[in-house]
């Protein structure tokens, strides 16, 4: 797409891209063509680049795996996700707390390696992920700690996991069949958390308009930089369709079919 002036001056003052990955590095486990060659125009215009998925069912070490897999090396700081968002947050405002967590082992594991109990049945706090090893008795032991007034909140707000064959059910549609049951809405985090766009600038060490998040959905990639100096790009490879987006009310400050496209802007 052509840009106007003030899209390209303000493309011009990025100086980290924090990229999605489901829809907008590669869907399931196929990565984009594009990819590769995206990451190298990144380094060779001088700017950089980093990670973040709010796909709370896997930790940072299983997409360090995954991406090296895939070809791409990177260090741990470069991978950032959910996970370490809600985590920090409990740490300081629930100090000492047992918790009941509806998720996988690998988000399980993440509270263990933080030195929170993940799976007490008399838990202070219940922390709803996305769990693709989810049950009925998680569900059960879940709802009972909340009819009993303990507070609840979501790792990731998504409805819906994109992959290969289509979606599946994400963590934000857990905690609507959670909510249908007690009556009780979670705080979510990862994006579009306020507390997720204050991580990933302390993690960067960027001022928000040296970053851009790049994603495709529009509910959480760009609605974390909504209101903000923080660039929003949207491409078009993942979950949001021309119908989603003109009918939106989030809006992208750029609109791309893919990085492929934003590479060749750079």
């Amino acid at each position: 797409m052509a840009l106007s002036k003030t899209q390209l001056e303000r493309l011009k003052k990025i100086r980290v891209f924090v990229l999605d990955m489901d829809g907008t590095i590669y869907l399931g486990d196929s990565l984009f063509p594009f990819t590769k060659d995206f990451l190298q125009k990144v380094k060779e215009t001088g700017r950089d680049f980093c990670f973040f998925t709010n796909n709370s069912s896997k930790n940072r070490e299983a997409y360090l795996q995954k991406l090296s897999h895939m070809g791409i090396h990177i260090p741990p700081e470069k991978m950032l996700i959910s996970n370490g968002v809600i985590l920090e947050w409990l740490k300081s405002h629930h100090p000492g707390a047992k918790y009941y967590v509806v998720g996988t082992p690998p988000l399980l594991e993440d509270f263990r390696k933080a030195g929170l109990a993940p799976d007490a049945q008399d838990a202070d706090v219940v922390i709803l992920g996305f769990d693709t090893t989810l049950t009925y008795e998680k569900l059960v032991t879940a709802c009972d700690l909340i009819r009993n007034g303990k507070p609840v909140y979501g790792v990731n707000p998504d409805w819906n996991c994109p992959v290969e064959h289509g979606f599946i059910p994400d963590c934000g549609s857990i905690a609507a069949l959670v909510k249908a049951s007690t009556g009780v809405q979670c705080q979510f985090f990862g994006k579009p958390s306020p507390h997720t766009l204050d991580y990933m600038l302390r993690h960067t060490g960027c001022r928000p308009e040296e970053m851009a998040v790049v994603g495709d959905r529009l509910y959480t990639d760009i609605a974390v930089a909504q209101g903000t100096e923080v660039t929003s790009i949207l491409v078009m490879s993942g979950e949001t369709t021309p119908e989603l987006l003109a009918a939106s009310d989030i809006k992208p400050d750029l609109v791309l079919q893919d990085l492929a496209e934003l590479g060749a802007l750079l």
